[in-house]
């Protein structure tokens, strides 16, 4: 089976449906976050204030390429990493590219609360959510496969992402 990679913007669901997805095929999960987080022993958000988005990102497509190490997995990817134009690349040809899109205000609603958003920091709201999509949806359209997210349940969505498979 080739990689399966979830890429969108943060609040998407690339975590959970990523795990749900590996546990219904029978694959290994990789959160790229998770594992930056556990190589490093830092929180995203430490890592981008101390070091800077540039250090991160480095940090972020050295993670990716590492992962790959291993084929058949299931990977959830940070809503930035598929910016990198190598690293687009290379997921583009190793794996099965998946867009989960979402609707900034499905985003809004999901975290809205959750603190630890380097870049939304001081800009959690709707219309810093509508820049950054913008910014990243002409990469993201590039994905194999684009299914949307909004009023489905998990479920629904990894049912969907196996139907397009």
């Amino acid at each position: 089976m080739k990689t399966i990679t979830l890429i969108g913007m943060m609040g998407s669901g690339k975590s959970t449906i990523g795990k749900l997805l590996a546990d219904k095929i029978k694959a290994g999960f990789v959160d790229v976050d998770y594992e930056i987080v556990q190589n490093t022993q830092m929180s995203i958000s430490d890592i981008f204030s101390k070091y800077g988005e540039k250090y991160f990102r480095e940090l972020e497509a050295n993670t990716i390429k590492s992962v790959f190490q291993e084929e058949g997995l299931v990977i959830s990817l940070g809503g930035g990493a598929f910016e990198n134009v190598e690293t687009r690349n290379y997921l583009m040809e190793f794996s099965n590219v998946i867009y989960l899109k979402t609707s900034s205000d499905v985003i809004f609603e999901r975290i809205k609360m959750d603190k630890s958003r380097p870049l939304l920091k001081d800009n959690m709201n709707i219309e810093t959510i509508n820049y950054i999509i913008n910014e990243r949806e002409k990469n993201y359209e590039l994905a194999k496969f684009i299914i949307s997210t909004d009023n489905k349940e998990p479920e629904q969505i990894v049912d969907e992402i196996l139907g397009v498979l």
